[in-house]
């Protein structure tokens, strides 16, 4: 065999450059549609809304030099304001649905046995309801003169204010339509509980408020963690409970930014607005990943 043979096998045997074996991986592969649909569908319009905030006002297209002159109108503006009433609401939101929904999750995972299919399914059938409609319900069941205030006078003459086109009407409603995605993570996190553990802390003297504190609440956290993080997400930049509800006696930041979409005819603020909107939200996210100890939440080591 001579040496320009053995130097042509020895080539051919070699194992490829990584590079070229990660492109040639059958996984990569198989994901790629995955990863060209989110790259169209995701990336494209976040990076088209990130261009339009660096245009001058009133221009429909790209072809202008960017300026910041739009970041300058929001931040020389009152547009904090509506920052926030929308973080203040999120926050009062997410608060509000882990006290309601903790006794209903730990039901439905430790309590009601095969009760709890019934109560999901009386959970899930109204999101096969537009939000609006289910929105435009309570209107009619808290205007005055309406289903509750309207029985109330009737049958017990009694005269009550309705919490309509308030504040507490946009809690009611953010709580009554997020309350699903609060719910059902929880419900996974104390599911995560084995009852052996915690017959065991019960077993070594522990209270039942030690039981919750130390044993029960963070084997849960998961749970919690990702239930909280979605509604305060969607919460921040919720729309139809602001207007329906309360008719707009708070304007949050997506009616901002509804508004200089539509009437204002101003894209380039809209689209700086929602950036804002995105690094606002994401920024408070990953701070909140980065303090709480996932590794140690989800029993994983760090050298795992």
């Amino acid at each position: 065999m001579t040496a320009a043979t053995e130097s042509t096998l020895s080539d051919s045997t070699r194992p490829a450059p990584r590079p070229q074996r990660r492109l040639r991986n059958p996984g990569l592969l198989a994901a790629l549609p995955v990863l060209i649909f989110l790259a169209l569908a995701f990336a494209a319009p976040l990076l088209a809304v990130l261009g339009y905030s660096f245009m001058p006002e009133g221009t429909f297209d790209f072809t202008f030099p960017p300026t910041i002159e739009n970041y300058h109108t929001v931040f020389s503006g009152s547009y904090y304001i509506s920052f926030v009433k929308s973080l203040g609401l999120a926050l009062v939101t997410v608060a509000l649905l882990m006290v309601i929904c903790w006794p209903i999750a730990y039901g439905m995972a430790k309590i009601f046995g095969r009760w709890a299919n019934l109560m999901t399914l009386a959970i899930v059938i109204p999101l096969f309801v537009s939000e609006n409609i289910r929105l435009f319900g309570w209107v009619l069941f808290l205007i005055k003169g309406g289903v509750l205030l309207g029985s109330l006078q009737t049958w017990l003459g009694i005269e009550a204010e309705s919490i309509l086109y308030d504040v507490p009407a946009i809690v009611l409603g953010l709580v009554y339509v997020y309350l699903p995605f609060t719910l059902f993570p929880m419900v996974l996190g104390i599911s995560m509980v084995s009852r052996e553990v915690t017959e065991a802390a019960f077993d070594m003297g522990a209270s039942r408020w030690q039981v919750f504190r130390e044993v029960e609440l963070p084997l849960a956290m998961p749970g919690i963690l990702i239930g909280g993080l979605l509604t305060f997400i969607l919460s921040l930049g919720s729309l139809a409970e602001s207007k329906i509800l309360g008719g707009q006696a708070v304007i949050m930041i997506a009616d901002e930014i509804e508004t200089a979409f539509t009437f204002g005819q101003n894209w380039p603020l809209g689209s700086a607005l929602s950036v804002l909107l995105i690094l606002f939200s994401g920024t408070l996210v990953i701070t909140l990943l980065n303090w709480v100890d996932l590794d140690r939440i989800l029993g994983r080591g760090r050298d795992d």
